[in-house]
């Protein structure tokens, strides 16, 4: 398990042109999930199917990254989880059951978003609090929905994943 201060910390350090808004998602992820529910299983196969074909060369991410400091919700990145011969039929029932079941808590986002902010009044991270500040204050505007990867994160870092809670994919 690690502390929110060592997942930002450990992001940043991969990922450097992180953007304010990735960070959020990221935040929003950890205790919110993907999201969005699956209302097509086929919808999303496809789109998984799609992505893997797509998604060519990229960064070299961890097969899974807890973004949640008690470890429940993680990334699992595409590219090593083909790259280990891993199941993508057993990525998208997790990734599904995830997104229809499980919920979060907009309290603990909240709170995740109060410590960033100190985080990086701090100096911690490579934004300035009033700017997070700024950035959650306007998503709270619009109920805190989920949002996409800055341009800049997709163009160095060209992520592929799923969001899912941990215990959907263990023993898998």
């Amino acid at each position: 398990m690690e502390t929110l201060s060592q997942i930002l910390t450990s992001h940043i350090t991969r990922t450097p042109a992180m953007q304010v808004q990735d960070l959020y998602k990221l935040l929003h992820q950890a205790t919110l999930g993907s999201g969005h529910a699956v209302h097509n299983e086929l919808t999303a196969r496809d789109g998984l199917m799609r992505e893997m074909s797509e998604m060519g060369s990229g960064p070299d991410d961890p097969l899974i990254d807890s973004i949640s400091p008690d470890g429940l919700i993680m990334r699992v990145h595409l590219r090593p989880y083909i790259a280990a011969g891993k199941d993508p039929q057993v990525l998208l029932k997790a990734f599904i059951r995830t997104a229809n079941e499980w919920r979060g808590s907009e309290k603990t986002f909240k709170a995740y978003g109060q410590s960033a902010c100190q985080f990086a009044d701090e100096g911690l991270l490579p934004f300035s609090g009033k700017s997070l500040l700024s950035f959650f204050a306007k998503m709270a505007e619009r109920h805190f929905p989920a949002v996409h990867h800055s341009e800049v994160y997709e163009r160095f870092y060209r992520p592929a994943y799923r969001v899912v809670a941990r215990h959907y994919l263990e023993n898998k």
